[in-house]
């Protein structure tokens, strides 16, 4: 498998090049020449496979050039000890990609790129740079993937006043081989100091430096794997039970619908609503739809940053100014992978596989009590857009969303308690927060100038 440019297919590299460079020597995005297929008896046998064997059947020919089965099979192991419970709630299901060490999905992605660049690094006296820009979710899952993994130092950007507290804590509470840089800025502008970062020739010159945002697709492509092993489940028409860390209180509400017209049938394809930011969770579900999982299409589920849905309503893409919400992770006016996504799908395609819904605060918060009170299940505000986006589709009559249907829960509620908590009471405590909000916050504090980042990047070198 090899490795091109969205802006210029003439120089294709294996997956450990473009996993360690991370940005195309051009400031495009890395996608893959094709999109693998799975065999006819996996496909078959998605239902039934553990989430390990899951894994390694989708990432293994993504990286077969550079990284041994066996080796492969063993980084599946040490990094997915947790799984992605799809579970039935009301009408719907929601599919929980909390149950790992950060309750939030970048897990899946972060803790198999720390293992990937661990053994593709094998050998080297020099040290990795990692720098990565984070919404939210994105640095403390990288934080945690990578702590104390020999010969790699990561600094994680993020917006200053725009992250939880426990969010925080996170990014920057573990200290090591973990600096944390707080940008008095949006995201987007964290995301721009990277891009021009990785841009700077000095900076290249001075440092060994990748990234471990959705940009790299050696956190992208792991994202496919629990599209896949859920799709499998919900076509045998089954669901999974309640996960550990599940955040559902039985006396909250009735917990059983009488409408099924969203849930698991057997034989039917799912089509999965993801709450959408940077759009690296969206194209990772679209990869593993076209490698053959059973999905039927998508709903791209955004807060007011709605750059995406006014692309697929109207068939224009105007980059804008992100704008504060409550569902930060979700923040961003100029989403990276749209760019993967434009590249590798013609607008009628995406037109085809994708409808796009936003949402508003009032909307997110009313969402979030409804849901509570209905069904005694927590939702964080991420999650609550992408269920409130299934309910505004579906008072407009569209039926292109009939049939199995799943919530993408990308965070668990409790890392936003402060938004949460006061709408439904005290939320059922995820079991790997429990000592995050004892750490200390180790930050520095930076405008948005790259010479400001330049320095104390080399600080640290």
């Amino acid at each position: 498998m090899k490795y091109v440019s969205t802006r210029s297919r003439s120089q294709a590299v294996s997956f450990g090049e473009a996993a360690l460079t991370g940005l195309a020597p051009d400031g495009g995005l890395f996608i893959p020449e094709e999109i693998p297929q799975y065999s006819p008896a996996v496909i078959q046998s998605l239902g039934t496979m553990d989430f390990r064997d899951t894994a390694v059947e989708t990432i293994r020919p993504y990286v077969k050039d550079d990284i041994p089965s066996s080796v492969l099979e063993d980084m599946a192991a040490s990094a997915y000890p947790f799984s992605a419970p799809l579970i039935s709630v009301g009408d719907r299901m929601m599919l929980e990609l909390f149950h790992g060490p950060t309750a939030a999905f970048k897990d899946f992605g972060a803790r198999f790129m720390a293992r990937a660049f661990s053994y593709l690094r094998r050998g080297e006296d020099r040290p990795l740079h990692i720098l990565v820009a984070t919404s939210g979710d994105t640095g403390g899952a990288v934080a945690d993937g990578f702590f104390n993994i020999e010969g790699i130092n990561v600094t994680v950007l993020y917006p200053k006043g725009r992250v939880t507290p426990l969010q925080e804590k996170q990014i920057a509470g573990l200290g090591g081989n973990i600096s944390a840089i707080e940008v008095e800025g949006s995201f987007d502008d964290c995301q721009a100091l990277v891009k021009a970062a990785f841009s700077d020739a000095d900076l290249k010159k001075r440092l060994d430096l990748s990234s471990a945002n959705s940009i790299n697709v050696s956190r992208l492509i792991p994202q496919a794997v629990y599209y896949a092993a859920s799709a499998g489940i919900a076509f045998a028409g089954r669901t999974n039970a309640d996960g550990e860390a599940t955040p559902r209180n039985e006396s909250g509400g009735i917990t059983i619908s009488q409408d099924r017209r969203f849930a698991a049938a057997a034989g039917k394809p799912i089509l999965f609503c993801v709450p959408s930011g940077n759009f690296g969770n969206l194209t990772a579900g679209l990869y593993a739809m076209k490698m053959g999982a059973p999905i039927r299409g998508f709903v791209a589920a955004t807060n007011i940053n709605k750059t995406v849905p006014d692309y697929l309503e109207h068939g224009i893409y105007e980059e804008r100014q992100s704008k504060a919400t409550l569902s930060n992770a979700m923040d961003v006016g100029a989403p990276s992978n749209f760019e993967r996504m434009k590249t590798q799908w013609s607008y009628d395609e995406l037109k085809k596989m994708i409808r796009g819904a936003f949402v508003t605060d009032d909307e997110t918060r009313s969402c979030i009590d409804r849901v509570y009170k209905q069904f005694g299940y927590y939702l964080d505000p991420h999650g609550a857009v992408g269920w409130n986006a299934v309910d505004i589709l579906s008072a407009k009559n569209d039926r292109s969303i009939d049939g199995p249907l799943a919530v993408l829960g990308t965070a668990h509620p409790a890392k936003f308690a402060e938004t949460v908590e006061p709408i439904t009471g005290e939320i059922p405590m995820h079991p790997a927060l429990k000592d995050v909000m004892k750490r200390e916050v180790l930050s520095k504090t930076i405008p948005v100038n790259l010479e400001s980042l330049k320095a104390e990047l080399l600080r640290y070198n």
